[in-house]
């Protein structure tokens, strides 16, 4: 399989991104903002950073760039794709993640390890896991508040498209465990199809026990595992 992983102008996670696929193993290419091309990917990676600078709104502007064209057309036909940090903002402004992600509660930018609940595992990006399951993944953001209306994260619940919750190292989900007062401690989400998701924590900088934990493999091993040994999906 192969993954394409997006730079845009301000990207800092993708080098990260594409280390942790080389250490999974699969092919893995950049993919330039102003191209067409995806190159044959079976994946694509919206990376964190600062897309065109983070003006207007975090993710704005890369919304609108000859590469997003493509990736909602590849996105509109089953294609998957996973959008970590900027990323996820860059998801939700193109329409293809419902909600909106807004300035921290605390007013402050955040970096530090969050613990994250496993919430579906009935998920191409966590079919690895396991239910319930606490995964220990770093944040790093400003503009991770994700918000909602309450009818739509009632639907969200009803149609299990809520794949991450924050909670403490135990796994539960308390308010003290909210790194941003994201509702609903949500911490990613996934789209109708289920073929789309969007996570603020940073899956590819926990990828080696080095860092402080290698948690994040799970997520990359879930989509490899996914697409080379069919992995029976769990439906609950």
């Amino acid at each position: 399989m192969r993954f394409g992983v997006v730079t845009f102008p301000g990207s800092n996670c993708d080098y990260d991104a594409y280390s942790a696929i080389k250490l999974i193993g699969e092919k893995v290419e950049f993919l330039w903002h102003q191209s067409a091309d995806l190159l044959n990917s079976d994946v694509i990676i919206l990376p964190g950073g600062f897309s065109y600078g983070d003006y207007l709104r975090s993710g704005a502007i890369a919304r609108f760039s000859p590469i997003m064209k493509e990736v909602i057309k590849f996105a509109s036909t089953g294609g998957m794709v996973i959008g970590v940090c900027n990323g996820f903002q860059i998801l939700v402004e193109s329409g293809l993640l419902p909600g909106a992600l807004m300035r921290n509660d605390q007013l402050r930018f955040s970096c530090k390890y969050v613990y994250l609940r496993v919430e579906r595992i009935d998920n191409p990006f966590t079919s690895g896991c396991i239910r319930g399951e606490v995964l220990k993944i770093p944040i790093a953001h400003k503009d991770g508040n994700y918000y909602n209306f309450q009818a739509d994260i009632e639907t969200l619940k009803r149609n299990n498209q809520i794949l991450f919750r924050y909670c403490d190292k135990n796994g539960h989900v308390t308010d003290e465990s909210n790194p941003n007062g994201s509702i609903d401690n949500i911490a990613g989400v996934a789209n109708s199809g289920g073929n789309v998701i969007g996570m603020m924590p940073h899956p590819e900088r926990a990828v080696e026990n080095i860092l402080g934990s290698a948690d994040g493999l799970k997520v990359f091993n879930s989509i490899r595992n996914y697409f080379t040994q069919g992995v029976k999906i769990e439906r609950t």
